[in-house]
């Protein structure tokens, strides 16, 4: 469970999130969207205690946010453009991670197969292409089997192959119980894996419900359509 009352950030005078109040039930899996700047990241990664909020609290299975880490062990988190050590092997970065942690990386080699890393991860992260930097992402937030998944632009610059093979690990998760937050530009990629979208615009929820119920309220057939009409409907 995921509770989210009264959030507030600013940068300087730019107002990136308003009043927000949220609450995500175990299992749910939810698609935050929003135009760029509209503080969907800003979102995200308040709720990793990567940025701190000016008030408000966060609730992450009963662990209120305030300074204790323990909590992100239940999160694997996929950024849209991780930065890791140019010189540092993909290997080495796993063994790094599972120490820092002190906890084995459960699905480690399962993913490392199923996204065809064998050949990339004995080479200096540098030389990797952007689609396997991506995939070594995908390693790092799943393979510790964590209870919530924190995913921003996870496909972007994937392969159709890869994209493919990281969605149906995906449904996988969902098929298990996880909790899903996934960031995308890509409105048909996330009628494929979530049920539920939070439409956030000029750091305001403007929408949280099903994407069945919005498509209905809005007389669209594709989630695309449906977001297009209720910016157009926004006052700003």
């Amino acid at each position: 469970m995921i509770t989210i009352q009264q959030l507030q950030k600013s940068f300087g005078d730019h107002h990136v999130l308003r009043n927000i109040d949220l609450e995500i039930p175990t299992g749910q899996s939810i698609g935050i969207v929003g135009p760029n700047g509209s503080g969907k990241t800003t979102l995200i990664k308040t709720m990793l205690g990567l940025v701190k909020p000016d008030s408000g609290t966060i609730t992450i299975n009963n662990t209120v946010l305030n300074g204790n880490h323990i909590y992100r062990r239940d999160i694997g988190y996929m950024p849209q453009q991780a930065r890791y050590p140019e010189n540092m092997y993909a290997t080495e970065l796993f063994d790094f991670m599972e120490n820092l942690r002190d906890q084995p990386g459960e699905f480690r080699n399962q993913l490392i197969e199923e996204f065809n890393l064998y050949s990339e991860v004995e080479k200096p992260l540098r030389v990797l292409s952007g689609g396997n930097r991506q995939k070594v992402g995908a390693v790092l937030a799943m393979m510790f089997n964590p209870s919530i998944l924190f995913l921003d632009e996870p496909t972007a610059g994937l392969d159709p192959r890869s994209s493919y093979i990281f969605k149906e690990r995906i449904r996988n998760e969902k098929r298990a119980g996880k909790t899903i937050l996934i960031t995308s530009h890509i409105m048909s990629e996330l009628e494929q894996l979530v049920e539920h979208v939070v439409f956030i615009l000029e750091g305001k929820i403007q929408y949280y419900g099903t994407i069945g119920d919005l498509l209905k309220d809005n007389r669209q057939d594709h989630l695309e359509g449906a977001i297009a009409q209720m910016m157009e409907g926004v006052e700003l």
